[in-house]
C-alpha cells in the first residue's frame, strides 16, 4: 500500500501538510440550511474536506423496546438507537444538494457509508473518497464494498484492536482498495485527552506502514496538534454551528473560531517539524552579530605578545570565535592595534 494517498487531487501523506477533515454528523440539527452553514464555515476555517454520513435508522438498527437498543449510559442516555438516529441522520435527499454546494465552493466533501445502498448512492454522486466509521470497522463485508469502488479509503480504528485493525486492512486490500489510511481513534464523546495515548498511533504508522492520522473527539486541539508532531497527516474533527445548540453531537464538537485554530495550528505544528537542519536559519543571520567573539580589549604595540590582559571573549560577534582564545595567547600581533578591534587572524604576526 502507497504511503500517500489522493483524495480530489490533495495527496496526504507526511512531506504534505496535515489534511483536516471537518465532520458534520448529525450537527445540522433536521435543518440542511445548517449543513450549508457548516460547509461555509469548514471552507472559511481552511479545513480541506467537510464529511457526511450516509444512513437512515433502519440502515443501522430496528425500531425495538428490547433492552439491546436501549442507551442507558453515556452523552445519549434514556434514548433507544433507533430513535437517536432518527434525529440524527441526514436525509438522503440532501446529499445531492450538499454536494454540489461544496463543489461550488471548492471544498471535498465526502461521507461514512453504514450499509451497501449507502455506497451505492455515495457512486451515484462520484464521492471521491470514503470514511468508514470506528464501529463499522468490524464489518468486513461493508468495508470490502467500498474498496471495490477503487475510491481512496480512511478507517477509523477507535475500538478495534490490533488484530481488528489488520483484518479491517486487508479486508480493505481484497477488495481492491489501493489508497488506504487509518485513523487512530478513540470512540468516547467526549473522549479524555488522557484515552489517546498517541504513541498507539505512531505504532500503527510503524506496524501498518500506511497513511495515519487521528480522529479526535476531545474537546480542544491540543491532542489534534500534538499527533501531526508525531506524525498525524489526517487530522478529523466534528463541527458545529454552536455547540450549545442541543443536538446529538454538538456538545463535542468545535465552533468556526476553533476549526480555524485547528487549521493554523495543524499547519504550523507541520511546518515546525521540518527537516533535519543544523545550518543557521535565514531568520538567525541578523543575530549572528549578538554571539560572543573575540576583542582587543587594551591597546597593543606590534611585536608585542598576546596575553590574557589583552584579548577577552564578550559581544558582538565579528572576531575570532571563542574556541580559539587559548591558541592566540603567546602569539605577536603585526602592527599597532587599539581597544575594540575584533581579533583575526590577519593581525598575527605567524
Amino acid at each position: 500500500m502507497n504511503k500517500i494517498i489522493t483524495i480530489n487531487g490533495r495527496r496526504i501523506g507526511v512531506d504534505q501538510p496535515p489534511y483536516v477533515i471537518a465532520e458534520i454528523s448529525a450537527n445540522h440539527n433536521g435543518d440542511i440550511n445548517n449543513a450549508y452553514k457548516i460547509i461555509d464555515m469548514a471552507k472559511a476555517s481552511g479545513a480541506d474536506a467537510v464529511k457526511m454520513q450516509t444512513y437512515t435508522p433502519d440502515t443501522l438498527t430496528i425500531d425495538s423496546d428490547l433492552p439491546d437498543f436501549q442507551l442507558t449510559s453515556g452523552l445519549w442516555a434514556g434514548r433507544s438507537l433507533y430513535d437517536l438516529y432518527q434525529e440524527a441522520y441526514t436525509p438522503w435527499d440532501w446529499h445531492q444538494p450538499l454536494f454540489d454546494y461544496a463543489a461550488k465552493l471548492g471544498i471535498t466533501i465526502f461521507s461514512s457509508p453504514f450499509d451497501n445502498t449507502a455506497v451505492d448512492l455515495l457512486e451515484e454522486l462520484n464521492t471521491p473518497a470514503y470514511k468508514i466509521a470506528s464501529f463499522e470497522a468490524v464489518d468486513l463485508p461493508l468495508i470490502k464494498y467500498v474498496a471495490s469502488t477503487g475510491k481512496p479509503m480512511i478507517i477509523s480504528t477507535g475500538m478495534a484492536d490490533a488484530e481488528e485493525i489488520g483484518e479491517a486492512i486487508q479486508a480493505a486490500k481484497e477488495g481492491g482498495c489501493k489508497e488506504l489510511a487509518i485513523l487512530h481513534c478513540v470512540s468516547g464523546y467526549p473522549a479524555p485527552a488522557g484515552d489517546y495515548n498517541l504513541k498507539t498511533m505512531v505504532d500503527m504508522r510503524q506496524r501498518f506502514g500506511l497513511v495515519t492520522g487521528l480522529s479526535d473527539h476531545t474537546l480542544d486541539n491540543t491532542t489534534a496538534i500534538t499527533s501531526v508532531a508525531l506524525g498525524a497527516s489526517i487530522i478529523e474533527k466534528h463541527v458545529t454551528l454552536d455547540r450549545s445548540a442541543g443536538g446529538p453531537d454538538d456538545s463535542f464538537s468545535l465552533e468556526a473560531s476553533e476549526l480555524t485554530a485547528l487549521c493554523n495550528g495543524a499547519k504550523t505544528a507541520w511546518q515546525a517539524l521540518g527537516q533535519i537542519d543544523y545550518g543557521r536559519k535565514s531568520s538567525e543571520e541578523g543575530n549572528v552579530k549578538f554571539r560572543r567573539s573575540l576583542y582587543f580589549v587594551k591597546d597593543i604595540k606590534a611585536g608585542e605578545v598576546i596575553t590574557a590582559e589583552y584579548i577577552k571573549s564578550i559581544r558582538p560577534g565579528f572576531g575570532l570565535a571563542p574556541k580559539f582564545y587559548e591558541s592566540l595567547l603567546g602569539q605577536t600581533v603585526n602592527e599597532d592595534i587599539q581597544q575594540g578591534i575584533a581579533v583575526s587572524w590577519d593581525l598575527l604576526s605567524n
